[in-house]
């Protein structure tokens, strides 16, 4: 790894054990991450987004899935630790310490016969060593850097008292509560409002600004993309196809899963008419896919995307696409 990275993620594989067969979840994911950078995954519900985080924690059922691969993370020592060599005795200082998440839904996140308070402070005395009444005093700060006041009598509230939108500002401050160098976000603001969202994303942008962590985002929406991230990367069907800078991606997207992708979101002025919607469906994953997966759906599809893929393809300076078409898939 370089100096400046955080987080690499090298070939990781994932193979889920379910009543259906094994299921081929992520399919060779690399993936880099730098100190301080915010990075979004974005692509269609179930084609790993979800799946890849959650192997950052090593929060995967061990019974039933197969990981193989690397993901090296540098720790605040300077040194490199394959996060999926480790045990779970040994994630346990870095889980919620140094790497946290913020889950899709609050709801299953939150203890609700624990009061909000007891639930940041008990992560706070579990990874810092703090005092019973120092910790409640500092979750009851955190409740009002999220934007929830009165910060000492809100503590003393169960998740019932508290909306959707405020129930995900109490699990961002959990998340941040032991100033994590890592702040994953798996699809933070689905379930809210739009105004709820908006408040929620630039709350996640202040705070980031504020600690210098790194943010991994996860979205099917290209909006929250451009709102928060400097990064991005594109996934179909347990592969990461396209990777580079947001304003490359959005302006000069090289993947025809990317260019469909975006001609599918609908636009305030109108500009782009009538709506384009993919063809088909996403690949059975529990099947070997040999070439491309998005060629069965492609309207540029070649003989040749049915054979093995060369890698991914550098296009411009840090933007990688998977195609060997690029530019949309035309030549």
């Amino acid at each position: 790894m370089t100096d400046g990275k955080l987080l690499e993620i090298r070939d990781l594989r994932l193979e889920l054990m379910t009543a259906q067969g094994l299921v081929h979840g992520v399919r060779g994911v690399d993936l880099s991450l730098e100190k301080g950078e915010i990075h979004g995954i974005i692509g269609e519900s179930g084609c790993g987004k979800t799946l890849t985080a959650k192997s950052v924690l090593g929060l995967h059922d061990r019974k039933k899935t197969r990981l193989s691969g690397e993901i090296l993370y540098t720790g605040e020592d300077g040194g490199t630790v394959d996060l999926l060599a480790l045990r779970e005795r040994e994630l346990r200082p870095i889980r919620g310490k140094e790497i946290a998440m913020v889950f899709q839904d609050p709801l299953s996140t939150l203890n609700p016969l624990m009061t909000v308070g007891e639930q940041i402070a008990e992560t706070m005395r579990a990874h810092l060593g703090l005092g019973k009444q120092e910790a409640r005093q500092r979750a009851a700060k955190l409740l009002e850097k999220v934007g929830i006041f009165p910060g000492e009598r809100r503590c003393a509230q169960y998740p019932f008292e508290f909306s959707g939108g405020m129930l995900q500002r109490v699990c961002i401050a959990m998340a941040i509560c032991c100033s994590p160098r890592l702040l994953i976000a798996d699809e933070p603001t689905t379930a809210l409002d739009v105004t709820t969202q908006a408040q929620i994303l630039e709350m996640l942008g202040e705070l980031q600004r504020e600690t210098g962590m790194a943010v991994l985002i996860i979205t099917h929406n290209f909006g929250v993309v451009a709102e928060l991230c400097q990064r991005v990367s594109v996934m179909y069907a347990g592969q990461i196809v396209e990777s580079g800078p947001v304003e490359a991606i959005f302006h000069r997207p090289a993947h025809p899963y990317t260019a469909d992708l975006m001609g599918s979101v609908p636009s305030l002025t109108g500009e782009k008419g009538r709506l384009q919607a993919i063809p088909g469906a996403p690949p059975d994953l529990r099947e070997e896919i040999p070439g491309c997966p998005y060629a069965p759906r492609c309207g540029r599809a070649q003989e040749r995307c049915g054979n093995p893929l060369p890698g991914m393809i550098q296009r411009e300076e840090g933007h990688w696409c998977a195609c060997p078409e690029g530019e949309g898939g035309r030549q």
